[in-house]
């Protein structure tokens, strides 16, 4: 197996999973031995400022680890990188490029997957009136979560690996691929109820089309945190890994689809014929919520604010560890 990536460290190189150290590789002694198609990997990938990106010719997969300088939320430097993410991916691989079969984003925060829109920024935009600046925010989300629902064009299977936390946009994000991975002890939910708003980044349309107006609307305003097992029974989950075995289960996931890829790709991609997610569709709900967010009151300002401070500490405690 060659692999592409930052480079071999302690943080990087190729290591055992473990639970809350997510790191995609087990320690064959070759593993990092660039091959001559790695060369052809676009350079820019392995140097995002908060996207951990490694490339695997043998399965042709892209594996990419969310890793927040700050907060694990989606604050507009990491969507920066994420644009630049999707950007080089669509220029780079494909017919008569590179390979690209899997493309897989985890996270190397510790129990958390993402904790979704970034709070601290909306309160600012908030108390100024800024409704401009949330719009933009909202659209720049659904630009990259629209492109994700069409696997960039490309004819890839994505797979999102939770093995944390996934909250608001964080959840809402991992609703945008075709398959997610989630390790037992994840969790997932829609908190953005709890002071008086909506996740706005498309929760509604891919809830409503993969369960049904009535369970999405009951997930979106019950505040409820769910377990893996949970969404696995409802269905968005497609499959459990225990606690510090989620990249291996991606890693078996891979090599049990490599047969039957094409017939996969294929139906996923007929399932979005069926229910075509839009973009205006998104951006339209996107202003709607920046509407809504522009009438919370001051109380509603506090929560959102204990839950950045929450977030700042635990922030703190992963850069401490």
């Amino acid at each position: 197996m060659s692999l592409a990536g930052r480079e071999t460290s302690p943080e990087n190189g190729a290591m055992d999973s473990s639970a809350g150290n997510p790191l995609p590789y087990s320690g064959e002694e070759d593993t990092l031995a660039e091959s001559i198609l790695n060369n052809s990997v676009p350079g820019g990938l392995f140097e995002l400022r908060e996207l951990d990106v490694l490339y695997d010719d043998q399965s042709a997969a892209l594996w990419t680890f969310m890793r927040p300088e700050g907060r694990p939320s989606f604050t507009p430097t990491m969507l920066k990188d994420f644009e630049r993410w999707q950007d080089l991916i669509s220029d780079g691989f494909g017919e008569e490029k590179v390979p690209l079969r899997y493309l897989i984003l985890g996270s190397r925060s510790q129990d958390v997957f993402c904790f979704g829109g970034d709070l601290e920024l909306f309160q600012h935009l908030i108390r100024t009136r800024d409704r401009a600046g949330l719009v933009k925010y909202g659209h720049r989300c659904c630009a990259i979560l629209e492109r994700n629902v069409r696997s960039l064009d490309l004819p890839m299977l994505t797979i999102g690996l939770v093995q944390g936390a996934a909250l608001g946009g964080g959840f809402e994000a991992l609703l945008s691929f075709d398959y997610i991975i989630a390790e037992r002890h994840a969790t997932f939910g829609l908190p953005e109820i709890m002071f008086g708003l909506y996740p706005g980044m498309g929760a509604h349309v891919f809830l409503a089309r993969k369960l049904g107006t009535a369970m999405a609307e009951r997930i979106i305003l019950s505040n409820k945190t769910y377990t893996a097992q949970e969404l696995y029974d409802l269905g968005l989950v497609h499959q459990i890994a225990e606690p510090g075995e989620g990249v291996s289960a991606v890693r078996e996931f891979i090599s049990k689809s490599e047969r039957r890829h094409s017939g996969l790709a294929g139906a996923h991609q007929a399932t979005k014929m069926v229910w075509p997610v839009k973009l205006d569709e998104l951006n339209a709900i996107t202003e709607l919520w920046a509407d809504t967010a522009l009438k919370l009151s001051e109380q509603d300002l506090k929560v959102m604010s204990r839950l950045v401070a929450a977030q700042a500490r635990l922030a703190d405690r992963l850069a401490a560890a």
